[in-house]
């Protein structure tokens, strides 16, 4: 019906209230980087956009709390700028950086390369402004870390998608920024030796261990074929390759010998040998570049259905063996690009069409392989969706998976903070 620009928290209230009156159901929207439809409105042509990206403020940087006041159309390279002027770091990590905003990441609750050592941007967030659905603002903007009077409302709102109301302002946590930083590839022949890597720098690095992605070979081979001056001279026979970044006061050499003794323990001087390490932020930058080219490459290759699961660490060699045979018999010649964040148990398991000709029939087949896939997660002890969230994609995937109990909490709070259903419908939550 129309797309509505505040400025303002109050103005999103006005907003808020009228439609509330009219009975015009809203859809927040945010920098369009979801993946799940969270942000787009029904069909009906009789819903109201509400596109905060003119609320775009830094409203103060504490740096005596460590800590960063900001309006939610804020986009996160922005903030991330600004705080690191300041000799800061807002350490959520994610390749869209320079397109999505704030009050998506946490309606969201992103994830990102980071989530290893800080967490989801849940446990960066110390303090909310909300605009409920019947237009009263909620606020709570304190930011104190430690404040237990009652029901943490903010964790609410955090990862809701916008259907409990429109997050407006954020208070969130920052750390100093790191004072060395070591990037490296490592390829391993298997999932069992990247675990006994990830277990080795653990156990001797502690917080250091920022981020450890795993990639497959075939996802290496998609950014090869349409980003070759990304993988220029870069070791590519091995069935994987993970990609460790490390971060901790102190020199260089300390953070090389480190992760050398761990390299040596876990996997050997073998393959040691192959491993890439760039010990400055620009030779870092371009192994990461490796990682981040994955999605764009595989949009170029054609046809893909994607899948954003997460499973326990030791369940995901198994998990793996078991899969890569199942799709074969349902869909032959099926590609699984496979890669994503190890370290937290998150990875994206995205299927590529087994070739062009045969583009349209691996389509067609989209339901039955998400289900096989999803199932063989949940039956590993899994989840469905890690960092993407359900938006209108997984409705029925919550109302397959989700016990009954949860999803009648679920129901309930959407039913007491929304009773008439206009924020953002359609999403989340299964028809019940």
């Amino acid at each position: 019906m129309a797309v509505v620009l505040p400025g303002s928290t109050a103005e999103v209230a006005a907003v808020v209230q009228y439609a509330h009156a009219q009975g015009i159901a809203m859809v927040p929207q945010g920098g369009h980087t979801g993946l799940c439809g969270g942000a787009v409105p029904d069909a009906s042509g009789r819903q109201i956009i509400l596109n905060l990206r003119r609320m775009r403020d830094i409203l103060s940087i504490d740096t005596l709390e460590g800590t960063v006041t900001v309006q939610a159309g804020c986009r996160l390279a922005d903030l991330q700028q600004a705080v690191e002027a300041k000799g800061w770091y807002f350490p959520l990590s994610l390749a869209s950086a320079g397109e999505c905003q704030i009050g998506g990441n946490l309606a969201t609750n992103a994830g990102g390369h980071n989530v290893l050592r800080y967490g989801n941007v849940r446990e960066l967030c110390r303090g909310l402004e909300v605009v409920l659905a019947d237009g009263r603002v909620w606020s709570d903007l304190s930011g104190l870390p430690k404040n237990n009077s009652g029901y943490d409302l903010k964790q609410l709102f955090i990862g809701s998608e916008g259907t409990l109301g429109v997050i407006t302002t954020a208070v969130l946590r920052l750390v100093r920024q790191p004072r060395q930083q070591l990037v490296a590839l490592v390829p391993v022949p298997d999932i069992a030796t990247a675990l006994r890597l990830f277990g080795a720098i653990n156990d001797e690095m502690g917080e250091a261990l920022t981020a450890f992605e795993l990639m497959s070979d075939f996802s290496m081979m998609l950014v090869a074929r349409h980003f070759p001056e990304v993988v220029a001279s870069l070791p590519l026979n091995s069935a994987w390759s993970v990609l460790v970044e490390l971060s901790r006061p102190g020199t260089a050499e300390d953070l090389l010998s480190s992760f050398s003794g761990a390299l040596d323990r876990s996997i050997g001087r073998t393959e040691m040998n192959d491993a890439v390490v760039a010990r400055d932020l620009v030779q870092g930058s371009r192994l990461w570049a490796i990682r981040n080219a994955i999605p764009d490459a595989q949009r170029r290759e054609g046809p893909s259905i994607k899948h954003d699961i997460s499973l326990p660490r030791g369940q995901i060699a198994g998990f793996i063996s078991e899969l890569y045979p199942l799709l074969q018999d349902r869909c032959s010649g099926v590609r699984p690009c496979v890669f994503g964040h190890l370290g937290d148990g998150n990875l994206h398991f995205n299927l590529s069409a087994p070739s062009a000709g045969e583009a349209q029939d691996f389509v067609l087949q989209r339901e039955r392989l998400e289900r096989l896939v999803h199932d063989r997660v949940v039956a590993h002890g899994g989840s469905f969706s890690a960092e993407h969230g359900i938006g209108q994609l997984k409705r029925n995937e919550m109302a397959r998976y989700k016990d009954e109990v949860t999803l009648d909490l679920m129901q309930r709070i959407k039913y007491a903070l929304d009773p008439d259903n206009v924020m953002n419908p359609g999403k989340v939550l299964p028809d019940r």
